[in-house]
């Protein structure tokens, strides 16, 4: 709660993003129908009592899908945040801490972090089927250099430290100096930057499916409904505002959070400072 009252952004952040995450979970029951569910005959429908959020071209209730949208984009995030720190994390600290490992991935990450993500994800994702595994696992690619760059500096900075080299004289092994000793003091930065990840890769997840390259077409993702709303703009703006909004409001949720963590754990940044 001291966070909280420390960082009133956050705080709101917090509390959109846990509403976000009731609106995925509780999609059911929130007066949504099937979001697939198509009928002609209500195509194209505006806002109204009936149509909270109005129609598609397909005659799909916009609001259902928008609901049901949610777990697309927090699923998306939440995975490519823990797998990105998980596996970077493990890189960054054998390449931080042994100067042979580092030779090798100092330079794969290099090669990976001169394309911009985005498109290596599109590459990616022409590899392969598109399904929502598959858009996590080609975000995650991108976004492990990152992560791995972040960690690497801080065990540089770390394994000079006297603790450090009073555990390794004391016959401590390289993976227990890595996991009892650096890894916690990482910590703080590799939270914040999940933080940063998560809302990086529901916009890449966006950014996917506009472009016919994330989850399939029927699925009510918000950058799908997106896409299929983009030609009917002028006369069927709600097909994209409202997905659109979510989207924003998802990505400033998170992004508040991350700000507040950022503050709160970085004693240079810390207001109390």
């Amino acid at each position: 709660m001291d966070f909280f009252a420390r960082q009133p952004l956050a705080a709101v952040g917090a509390l959109l993003l846990a509403a976000m995450v009731l609106v995925a979970v509780c999609a059911p029951w929130l007066g949504t129908v099937d979001p697939q569910a198509i009928s002609p005959a209500r195509r194209l429908r505006p806002p109204s009592a009936s149509y909270w959020f109005g129609t598609d071209m397909y005659g799909r209730d916009v609001y259902s899908r928008c609901m049901y949208g949610a777990r697309i984009s927090l699923i998306v995030g939440g995975a490519v945040a823990f797998l990105s720190m998980v596996i970077g994390s493990v890189i960054g600290l054998a390449a931080g801490y042994s100067r042979a490992i580092d030779a090798v991935v100092t330079r794969v990450m290099d090669a990976l972090m001169a394309i911009p993500d985005i498109l290596l994800a599109i590459c990616l994702m022409a590899l392969t089927r598109a399904d929502i595994q598959n858009v996590i696992l080609a975000i995650t690619i991108t976004q492990i250099p990152r992560v791995v760059r972040l960690v690497r500096s801080v065990t540089l900075s770390l394994r000079e430290q006297l603790f450090v080299e009073a555990a390794v004289t004391s016959g401590a092994t390289f993976v227990r100096v890595l996991a009892r000793h650096i890894l916690p003091n990482a910590m703080a930065p590799l939270l914040v930057q999940g933080t940063y990840i998560c809302a990086s890769a529901m916009i890449t997840e966006a950014i996917l499916s506009f472009i016919g390259a994330g989850t399939p077409p029927e699925v009510p993702s918000w950058g799908n409904m997106m896409a299929e709303g983009r030609s009917l703009f002028q006369a069927a703006y709600h097909i994209i505002l409202f997905p659109g909004l979510l989207l924003a409001s998802a990505v400033l949720a998170v992004n508040l959070v991350g700000d507040g963590l950022r503050d709160t754990l970085d004693p240079r940044l810390s207001r109390r400072l």
